[in-house]
């Protein structure tokens, strides 16, 4: 993997870094690259993560997979990090059977894919640490009676992934569920390269030992210096740019199948440092569709935004047929991987003509060790740009508060007045 922030300089751009000024920050990186090796070792909580690679035994995921398969379709039920990691895995890579993620409790949505699969060839994946989160609970509740009704035994097609207590934990004991552990010590949206995120690989017979060969590749690559870690370089330049107004970070990868892949990086860089009155606020667009949408904001709006483009050096050659008009017999004789290298390379050049700093990263391929080193080093530039701002990367109190708080108004314990003191409703039954 390749990470290249020539981009996002100075010199190159109004908000950019000075070179001077990374290599002061170098300092502050050697520093904070020795807390994480602490951590590391230490197995404390969050700089846990990092240690998956070596940890991570893909044996009991496959087993408890295989447990409930041969099945067509695989529901991963959770939220958050407890689906998006998996769904990045899985819409990354070419594997054999359909998945989904159910992450949402939108009725509408729910309805039209119970309507629309096979459920007595469908297995499911039940995902969450303390085993009580609302969401995740009610989406297995219904889709567990959809089984029932459709005659299919539930407890044969259901794999539990929790904690060593809960609800879940309980439930998986009472019917005997095959389990697999949520890793202690690693908030979710760092747990995509353990059993939370790799079972859904398994059922689709990806390599999950490659998988974490490339996070194991990505680890070997840290260093206590900016200038010779990817990954650190990642998060130390974010970091500078934040501080020099960079609040908006875009995400654009040139890949239809990493579009997950962005929505997994905006949940980990906006839930690890939205804290203190800090962070970045993600933004999610896809090359080359969004350089005739987005892409006109970032030239020619707010300079207050960073840019990053992640590429494949290697894809499958789809050529262009030749053509007879004029106009555009430049295609014809191409293909399309030269096609989008060549949209990738010129929104680079558009992004550093109009002064906003971008980053791009490249990877070997889009196979299992490259999406594995691709994760792995997106989160420990994450705790890097963490330590840098001085936040708590792996908590996220806001988000536990409304997790509460739709709880509260669930039971019937509290109402928006007594949330918050104040209700606003429009339509026609506040008139």
């Amino acid at each position: 993997m390749e990470v290249t922030i020539e981009s996002a300089l100075a010199e190159h751009s109004p908000i950019g870094v000075p070179r001077a000024d990374l290599e002061e920050l170098d300092a502050a990186v050697r520093s904070a690259a020795e807390r994480i090796a602490t951590g590391r070792e230490q197995d404390e909580h969050g700089y846990a993560a990092l240690n998956l690679p070596d940890e991570t035994d893909p044996e009991p995921i496959e087993a408890a997979v295989e447990s409930v398969t041969p099945a067509e379709n695989w529901l991963t039920i959770g939220i958050g990090g407890s689906a998006l990691g998996a769904a990045t895995i899985t819409e990354a890579l070419d594997g054999d059977g359909a998945t989904y993620s159910l992450d949402n409790v939108d009725p509408a949505a729910i309805e039209a894919l119970l309507a629309d699969i096979d459920l007595s060839e469908t297995a499911m994946n039940v995902v969450s640490r303390s085993g009580r989160t609302a969401e995740t609970l009610a989406n297995f509740l219904v889709v567990r009676e959809a089984m029932e009704t459709a005659g299919v035994e539930w407890t044969e097609r259901t794999v539990v992934t929790t904690g060593e207590s809960g609800p879940l934990a309980t439930l998986a004991d009472r019917h005997d569920l095959p389990t697999l552990t949520v890793p202690e010590g690693v908030p979710g949206r760092f747990s995509a390269l353990s059993a939370v995120g790799l079972a859904a690989a398994a059922f689709q017979g990806l390599d999950l030992e490659a998988i974490l060969a490339g996070g194991r590749q990505a680890e070997a690559s840290l260093a206590d210096s900016l200038f010779e870690s990817p990954a650190y370089a990642y998060g130390a330049t974010m970091y500078a740019l934040e501080a020099r107004g960079a609040n908006v970070a875009a995400m654009m990868p040139y890949a239809e199948s990493l579009e997950a892949f962005a929505e997994w990086f905006a949940q980990l860089w906006a839930e690890s440092l939205g804290k203190d009155g800090r962070g970045q606020t993600p933004a999610r667009a896809l090359g080359a569709t969004d350089q005739h949408s987005q892409l006109q904001l970032y030239r020619a709006g707010p300079k207050d935004k960073v840019v990053t483009l992640v590429r494949p050096r290697e894809r499958p050659s789809v050529p262009i047929p030749e053509t007879d008009q004029d106009a555009i017999d430049y295609l014809g004789g191409s293909d399309l991987r030269a096609l989008i290298d060549a949209e990738f390379d010129a929104t680079e050049a558009s992004l550093r003509k109009a002064g906003v700093p971008a980053i791009r990263i490249e990877i070997d391929a889009l196979d299992p060790a490259g999406i594995g080193e691709l994760l792995y080093t997106m989160e420990a530039a994450c705790i890097m740009a963490g330590e840098l701002a001085g936040v708590d990367t792996f908590t996220q109190p806001a988000v536990e508060w409304g997790k509460d708080t739709a709880r509260a108004l669930l039971r019937g314990e509290q109402t928006l007045e007594t949330v918050d003191g104040l209700s606003v409703r429009t339509g026609p039954e506040s008139q």
